[in-house]
C-alpha cells in the first residue's frame, strides 16, 4: 500500500484544507459562499457538531485528501450511519492511494465505534472515482431525488 498517513484535521490545516474544499465544489459545478466554507469549517473543527474530516498526508506531511463525512440517526437500526458526504483528493495526489486510505479509515473507524455503515453517492459519470468505489464498496440501486428549497 502506500505511505498515506490518515487523521482527524486540526486548525492548523485550514490553508490546506482549503484548496481541496475550494477544488472538490469546482469539480461538482457548485459554488459555495466563503461565509458557508467558514461556517463549514468551523463546524468541522467543533467537537459538539456531527460534522467532522478526516485528512490523508504524504509521506512528508502534506494534507492531499479530505474526506468530510457525519453521523447520523438511523430508523433500521439503533446504530448510526455515516454518511461520506464530501470526498476529494488533490489532481496531482490522484492515484496516491489517498481516497482509498480515507475510506478505509472511516470503515475502521466505524467497526471500532459500532456505527452500521458507511455510504456515499456520486455522479454516474465520476469513471475515476468509480473505479475505485466499486472495488471498496457494494453498489445499490438506489436512486436520489432533490427538493430544492
Amino acid at each position: 500500500m502506500s505511505s498515506i498517513a490518515v487523521r482527524r484535521v486540526a486548525v492548523a490545516d485550514y490553508a490546506a484544507w482549503l484548496p481541496l474544499w475550494q477544488g472538490y465544489c469546482a469539480a461538482l459545478g457548485g459554488e459555495v459562499s466563503e461565509q458557508v466554507t467558514a461556517a463549514t469549517w468551523r463546524r468541522i473543527l467543533d467537537p459538539a457538531d456531527p460534522i467532522s474530516c478526516l485528512a490523508a498526508c504524504d509521506k512528508d506531511g502534506r494534507v492531499i485528501g479530505i474526506a468530510v463525512w457525519h453521523l447520523h440517526a438511523n430508523t433500521w437500526s439503533l446504530q448510526p450511519v455515516c454518511y461520506l458526504e464530501d470526498l476529494f483528493v488533490a489532481p496531482e495526489a490522484r492515484g496516491s492511494g489517498a481516497a482509498q486510505a480515507l475510506i478505509r479509515q472511516l470503515v475502521a473507524m466505524g467497526r471500532a465505534k459500532g456505527w452500521r455503515r458507511v455510504y456515499w453517492h456520486t455522479t454516474e459519470g465520476n469513471y475515476r472515482a468509480r473505479s475505485l468505489y466499486d472495488r471498496v464498496a457494494r453498489r445499490t440501486d438506489y436512486v436520489r431525488y432533490d427538493i430544492d428549497l
